[in-house]
């Protein structure tokens, strides 16, 4: 038999709407605040060397996600999203909208499910109306900061990828100046073995520096600021010498791949040995459960009288 609601929990229920509509309502009549970091981004006159990827992107433009992030972006300040990872996001080059639109879309899923859910459980016994009210904001608080789990995790994945590959590719720089080539051609060509993703984003980089007039070592660096790869920094600092000082880079190339596998050769095996400690627990497990099964019997009878 299902619980009718109580004047009280009415009243209650009343006043929760009536102050949410007058937040929102204040919330839409207040003076917007903007961001000065974005503010000043866009009156500098220094025109930028690369498109952001994380403003707009055509392939989303009539995604629902795009469209609801869009539309936030818009009638939300910018304090109301915390804490943004722009440098994840252009690593993995997903466009802001359609960050905001999953933060949006989940923390709504949440608000719809967890009533709906209280609903159907009221069915059967009484549900008192804290309960839900409490679990469907604090679900639709944990699901706003779902996205940014996502992006943390696919951006650490992709560092992981882009490592791989780059030390493939410091080998292939090393080889390119051992033939003579310079080091913009060294770079370049490569750049242009590889088919993955790593491999066509330096492609890109250095064919914008080629366009615009900037030295590869100096693009490659900026890269590695704005997306987190410092192992990218170093190869730019490298081929800098080679540039600007006619250094001999051979060696140091290929002693910074070396590095470069050993250090990943390193993580996976903590990996490893994390994963094998951790399989040791359920076999620890199982072989209390056999002794408690063979030692059970016997100590039932000595101490469980007949």
């Amino acid at each position: 038999m299902s619980a009718m609601p109580t004047g009280l929990q009415l009243m209650i229920a009343a006043g929760i709407l009536v102050a949410g509509g007058v937040a929102l309502l204040i919330w839409q009549l207040a003076p917007a605040q903007p961001d000065l970091a974005n503010a000043l981004e866009r009156l500098s006159p220094r025109t930028p060397l690369r498109p952001d990827p994380t403003l707009e992107d055509d392939s989303t433009a009539g995604d629902l996600t795009g469209r609801l992030g869009r539309l936030a972006i818009r009638r939300l300040p910018a304090r109301a999203w915390g804490r943004v990872p722009h440098r994840e996001l252009r690593l993995l080059r997903r466009p802001l909208s359609v960050f905001y639109g999953q933060k949006i879309l989940y923390a709504s899923s949440a608000l719809v499910l967890i009533p709906a859910m209280a609903w159907v459980f009221s069915l059967t016994f009484p549900i008192p109306l804290i309960i839900p009210t409490v679990g469907t904001l604090a679900a639709a608080a944990g699901m706003w900061f779902v996205p940014n789990l996502d992006v943390a995790l696919d951006a650490k994945e992709a560092r992981t990828d882009f490592n791989r590959a780059l030390g493939a590719y410091i080998d292939l720089v090393a080889l390119e100046r051992n033939a003579g080539a310079g080091p913009r051609q060294a770079l370049e060509n490569a750049a242009a073995v590889g088919e993955s993703w790593v491999f066509q984003r330096l492609r890109e980089e250095l064919g914008r520096s080629r366009w615009s007039g900037q030295a590869p070592w100096d693009a490659l660096n900026s890269l590695s600021d704005e997306l987190g790869l410092p192992d990218l920094a170093d190869l730019a600092d490298i081929m800098r010498l080679s540039g600007e000082e006619g250094a001999q880079v051979y060696d140091t190339l290929r002693a910074r791949s070396s590095a470069l596998r050993t250090a990943m050769l390193t993580t996976e095996h903590a990996k490893a040995n994390e994963v094998g400690e951790r399989l040791v627990i359920p076999a620890a497990v199982l072989g209390v459960i056999f002794m408690a099964i063979l030692l059970g019997p016997a100590l039932s009878r000595l101490f469980l009288p007949t």
